[in-house]
């Protein structure tokens, strides 16, 4: 299902605006993934609740660490529906899950948030698990 743009800018620019790159188009997630050095963060972003009131703000607050992952990436379920299909193919074992969030270090996946780590959870919750892995991992 595609999503408004008009509905949908907003809430990519939740994170772009706080240094979260776009990634649109396949070819844009295979260019950053395929051969990524260092540590990544890639959001899997959506228009759901959870993303609005856990992931979003959880992920913006999780960079207020000593810590942080040395690249920022984003695509949107339900609007760039092939770069998320690419995203997904880097992301296994790991069912399709939106919102998620993962971290990456020299191109695996160290730690993921599903959706059932992401429901139900406060942003803060979700921003303390993410310090936890930067400080293990970057």
């Amino acid at each position: 299902m595609m999503y408004p743009i008009a509905l949908t800018t907003p809430m990519a620019q939740d994170l772009t605006e706080h240094g979260f790159e776009p990634l649109s188009t396949p070819d844009a997630v295979e260019q950053v993934l395929e051969n990524q050095e260092g540590t990544a963060l890639l959001v899997i972003n959506s228009v759901c609740g959870c993303a609005a009131a856990m992931a979003r703000p959880g992920a913006k607050l999780s960079l207020d660490n000593s810590k942080q992952p040395l690249k920022l990436y984003t695509v949107f379920a339900g609007v760039d529906t092939e770069a998320v299909a690419k995203a997904r193919e880097f992301l296994a074992p790991f069912p399709p899950s939106s919102p998620s969030i993962a971290l990456f270090k020299d191109g695996q996946v160290v730690h993921m948030l599903e959706r059932r780590h992401i429901e139900g959870r406060s942003a803060q919750i979700i921003a303390d698990n993410l310090r936890a892995a930067y400080d293990m991992y970057c």
